[in-house]
């Protein structure tokens, strides 16, 4: 399962609204992708369909499709969003990670 927090639902609703999306039904796909400072980074978009391998989660009221050899590497993510002068914005809070960067966009396993 992957989790939204209520703030990163507000912020996702309203980029998505923003872009020409709709949160009642568009899809927000996370996946995990090679590079970033710890070796592999995070990869957050907007996305009208789904893939035939993809997985569907909804928390909150935000759709979110992960494909399969990501999904690995995300089970139990929270996505979060931290606003305001120091805030960074988006942050997974993944539990799998051993290491993250500063940044908090790059992890290893």
């Amino acid at each position: 399962m992957i989790k939204v927090s209520i703030s990163a639902k507000n912020k996702v609703e309203m980029l998505m609204k923003e872009e020409g999306f709709d949160p009642n039904h568009d899809y927000v796909r996370v996946a995990v992708k090679s590079g970033g400072c710890s070796g592999l980074s995070y990869d957050l978009n907007f996305d009208k369909k789904t893939n035939e391998e993809d997985k569907l989660y909804e928390h909150n009221n935000i759709k979110i499709i992960v494909d399969k050899k990501s999904l690995l590497y995300l089970l139990g993510t929270t996505l979060e969003y931290s606003g305001g002068l120091n805030g960074k914005g988006f942050v997974f809070n993944n539990p799998n990670a051993q290491r993250t960067c500063g940044c908090g966009e790059s992890f290893s396993l």
